[in-house]
């Protein structure tokens, strides 16, 4: 069977950075009290004439660059995300358009938070059927123009961004070695998005992420045969610093060793992985024939993750 990886990558952030500071103008909330509960220091905000799609597309352009493919090579396009421009057309098929590729498949996954992780594995079974060679996964999310600032508890939570990957195969024994998808549809009710708006039991949500990320983790580990000290780094959801804690605390990692952006970007959902992913490699973390667990839960409730060995 073809062993599938990543071979390109390439993110989009909004010019616009939000501080806890100035939300302590239009919220009541401070600083403080943010960063302590969530390690959240600031976030991205994207501008009212950026929008989910325009987001993906210039990250999808990147992620093609650094793959040295051009876009007539690309032969599907997976987009995860929970705030699409519109109900249709998806995301996907914009983001087809913008490219300028006719004809081929591309369709919007909806699992929120673990929308990344299930787009890649999604991704993954196409190529290793032979189906297509190279699949375009990209995560894109404008969480600000779903949210209700005048609710204290999720309004200091999101940010927006896109990042994007190309899957195609890899050499030697690199690649995605293995992966768990799951879902939980009775705990749906705890984060929603009603009436355009987000509501979430944080505590519930809380209580389920800090069982089900570190839980997750370690059976993909196993799943490839190797244990948890083979593991180099995890590149987990950026939600909420004290999950991600506990999910390298299970893992037994160094601090290190794991990826924790939420403090510059807040969670920016389905982009939330490949945002961190990227950051890593660009400041050397990540390098050839590492072994990296990247990791999500999300509303629905899902969870998902990858184990990777990394490389082209």
């Amino acid at each position: 069977m073809k062993r599938v990886g990543i071979i390109g990558i390439g993110t989009y952030l909004p010019d616009r950075v939000v501080t806890n500071h100035d939300l302590e103008s239009i919220i009541d909330t401070n600083d403080e009290w943010i960063r302590t509960r969530t390690g959240i220091e600031e976030r991205r905000i994207a501008s009212d004439d950026i929008d989910t799609s325009h987001m993906a597309i210039i990250a999808a352009k990147h992620a093609l660059i650094d793959a040295a493919l051009d876009p007539s090579e690309i032969d599907l396009i997976l987009v995860a995300t929970a705030t699409p421009d519109y109900p249709f057309p998806s995301v996907a098929c914009m983001v087809q358009a913008a490219l300028g590729i006719n004809n081929i498949p591309a369709m919007d996954l909806s699992a929120a938070c673990s929308g990344f992780v299930y787009a890649l594995v999604t991704g993954k079974q196409f190529i290793e059927t032979n189906t297509y060679k190279n699949v375009l996964i990209i995560g894109s999310e404008k969480f600000t123009k779903v949210l209700d600032w005048e609710d204290r508890s999720t309004s200091v939570l999101f940010g927006d961004g896109a990042g994007a990957v190309v899957l195609s195969e890899v050499s030697g024994d690199r690649g995605i070695l293995s992966f768990e998808l799951g879902a939980d549809g009775s705990g749906g009710k705890h984060l929603l998005i009603d009436n355009n708006k987000v509501f979430m039991n944080g505590r519930e949500v809380f209580k389920f992420a800090v069982r089900q990320m570190p839980e997750t983790s370690l059976n993909v580990v196993a799943k490839a045969g190797l244990t948890k000290e083979e593991v180099n780094y995890l590149v987990p959801h950026q939600a909420n610093v004290r999950i991600i804690d506990a999910a390298r605390e299970r893992l037994g990692l160094d601090k290190e060793k794991v990826s924790v952006t939420v403090k510059q970007h807040a969670n920016t959902s389905a982009a939330s992985i490949p945002l961190a992913l990227f950051s890593e490699i660009e400041n050397g973390n990540i390098k050839d024939d590492d072994v990296i667990v990247m990791v999500g839960f999300g509303g629905g409730l899902t969870w998902g993750a990858v184990c990777i060995k990394w490389g082209k």
